[in-house]
């Protein structure tokens, strides 16, 4: 069973908030076949802890106003790895040294990834 268009647009709509406040390297894997807990992840670096606490708030900020609401949010006490937790979709806002050391591209780069058009900041 593929992502939900649910979840898809989540994604689509955390994506453009996480390009908005300059992440890069921004990714989204499709792994609802694998996972019964979400359908999507999101993966997005940030060159710095502010930044990634930055990405991390629009985020939610953006999908808030979408009418979601952040189930869980971990990792914000260093703002090093963020992982928040929207039940469709799991947003994973790393440091560009976290995302180079656990290469999560490298973890499900098996499953199918969910094309991302986001406009530039």
């Amino acid at each position: 069973m593929a992502a939900t268009e649910h979840a898809i647009e989540l994604t689509h709509l955390a994506a453009q908030a996480a390009a908005d406040k300059l992440a890069t390297d921004l990714v989204a894997f499709d792994v609802s076949e694998r996972l019964a807990l979400t359908d999507v992840f999101l993966i997005a670096s940030a060159a710095n802890e502010r930044q990634v606490g930055a990405v991390v708030d629009g985020v939610e900020e953006a999908l808030f106003k979408a009418g979601t609401k952040a189930l869980r949010r971990e990792g914000g006490g260093e703002n090093r790895w963020v992982l928040i937790d929207f039940g469709d979709l799991v947003v994973h806002v790393q440091h560009t040294e976290e995302r180079q050391l656990y290469s999560l591209e490298r973890l499900w780069r098996d499953c199918p990834a969910v094309e991302l058009t986001v406009d530039a900041a």
